[in-house]
């Protein structure tokens, strides 16, 4: 079994993502896929472990390994928390849909942390883009406020929604270029202070559920490990076999 096997025979949970699950779509636009594996407990029984994440086999498609994923969704990652509430579903099985259960365990306010300096990071970047182009990068500056707007809402109301909505037409208005760099510069800054105002009265706990998490996460390994897998195939396809020295 190659890597890419993770994903075609051990995929738990898959969901479209990019612009089509944001609501921004336009013909261009490619399908971003991304997925949750479960790899066998038994690949873990070795020094040299199953990969964390799996690129492919399909174009754009990116998959993480369940403990990974649950790690960086718990350290508020923004791309992986959108992936658990992605509105294009296209797969889950019983386990992808008690992770899908679980999506409010992995929501604290560590999110504004981690969304707003995810976009101040792309923020140097259009800076620089204007210093040295005479303008940014339009697709990323759209994005980028998609993120702040979506930053604010998860901190003020406790959800997390992906899909623009109402919003789509002035976000491709900026990736288009039709929206001066000034007024981009005041829209960040402001979004800039909502989202730290709403961070301070938001409904969202101090830190994510890492308890609730971690038993999810121990139950199925457990699980995984009583079922009826041919163990040594599974774990030299995965796990490249190592030849031994001679002393």
């Amino acid at each position: 079994m190659r890597p890419e096997s993770l994903v075609t025979d051990h995929t738990i949970y898959a969901c479209v993502m990019g612009s089509r699950a944001f609501g921004l779509a336009t013909g261009d636009s490619d399908t971003d896929r991304r997925g949750v594996f479960l790899a066998p407990t038994p690949l873990f029984w070795r020094f040299d472990k199953p990969p964390t994440h799996v690129e492919g086999p399909a174009e754009e498609q990116f998959s993480w390994e369940l403990e990974r994923f649950c790690e960086l969704a718990l350290r508020g990652n923004p791309n992986i928390l959108e992936c658990l509430h992605s509105p294009l579903v296209e797969y889950a099985d019983a386990t992808g849909r008690e992770l899908l259960s679980l999506r409010g365990a992995f929501l604290s306010r560590v999110v504004h942390e981690t969304f707003v300096r995810y976009a101040h990071g792309q923020r140097r970047k259009l800076d620089a883009d204007v210093r040295n182009h005479g303008a940014p990068r339009w697709k990323h500056a759209m994005h980028l406020l998609r993120l702040l707007t979506s930053a604010c809402d998860l901190l003020r109301t406790g959800v997390l929604t992906v899909d623009v909505g109402d919003r789509r037409e002035e976000l491709l208005e900026v990736k288009r270029g039709e929206v001066p760099w000034p007024e981009l510069e005041t829209r960040m800054n402001r979004l800039t202070r909502e989202a730290e105002e709403a961070a301070a009265h938001s409904p969202l706990p101090e830190e994510p559920d890492r308890r609730r998490v971690e038993d999810f996460l121990v139950r199925t390994r457990r699980a995984s490990a009583l079922q009826a897998y041919p163990h040594e195939q599974v774990v030299q396809g995965v796990v490249p076999a190592r030849r031994s020295r001679e002393s």
